[in-house]
């Protein structure tokens, strides 16, 4: 497809996603197509030009992810920074997750990891692959901080645990003030922890439309000063009607 026909029809896309309209399924391909292509050829480790604007998990709760939008600010006059999980457990995973491909909006996930621990190991990473049970992939997918020192056996079955000691370790080793990171439910939304080396978000607020937390979002000016806002939740809808049963795949 060219170029500039494909730009403009992915105006249209963004578009129809912002009404909370799902693409055609020919259109969704397209669309992912389009993304293997650009994200093939991105670094395992991305650059990030400051001002942006750090988010965590969004679960697929698309009214949430507007409220964010309109706190702090839409693409492409803001430029924000996904983290977290995009899809599962809300009602609107679909188009939660192609509003932010058809952005492109890049997104990453987890914590540290025993066996790398310089940015220029995870550069040199093979990414393009199904993630593994164990090993670098998965442990930057599900590692958490702990309390304790060290490295230590992850309750969630995958990746591991990791103290203060580790992760002023690896910010000092690579010139990091400190490591972004989500996959947890945090009633305020942020928290920090390790000594103020690791900082959490979590930007779905009332997480599964029960848990009843805060969302935060984190924005990093051009001298790299931080502060935190912390959206309201969307007002409530019911849940939408689904026309078809969902295939095995995915249970």
């Amino acid at each position: 497809m060219d170029e500039k026909v494909f730009t403009k029809e992915l105006d249209q896309w963004v578009q129809q996603l912002n009404e909370c309209k799902q693409l055609s399924k020919s259109q969704v391909k397209s669309l992912c197509e389009k993304a293997k292509e650009i994200l093939t050829k991105e670094s395992n480790v991305q650059e990030v030009r400051c001002p942006v604007t750090v988010c965590g998990d969004v679960n697929g709760q698309f009214h949430d992810l507007m409220e964010l939008f309109r706190s702090g600010g839409k693409s492409p006059d803001t430029n924000s920074l996904f983290i977290g999980d995009c899809v599962d457990r809300g009602y609107y995973s679909v188009e939660t997750v192609t509003l932010l491909v058809a952005l492109k909006i890049f997104c990453l996930h987890g914590g540290l990891w025993p066996y790398i621990d310089t940015l220029d190991h995870i550069r040199a990473h093979g990414r393009l692959q199904e993630v593994p049970h164990e090993g670098p992939m998965c442990d930057l997918l599900w590692s958490d901080p702990d309390d304790r020192g060290g490295w230590g056996i992850s309750p969630r079955g995958a990746g591991y645990t990791f103290g203060q000691d580790i992760s002023e370790t690896f910010n000092y080793a690579n010139g990091l003030t400190l490591v972004s990171r989500v996959n947890q439910l945090l009633m305020e939304g942020y928290n920090w922890c390790d000594d103020r080396n690791v900082v959490m978000i979590v930007s779905a607020p009332n997480y599964c439309y029960y848990c009843g937390n805060q969302a935060a979002i984190m924005e990093l000016d051009s001298t790299l000063k931080y502060s935190f806002l912390q959206p309201d939740p969307a007002p409530h809808r019911g849940k939408p009607h689904v026309t078809h049963s969902t295939p095995d795949y995915f249970l």
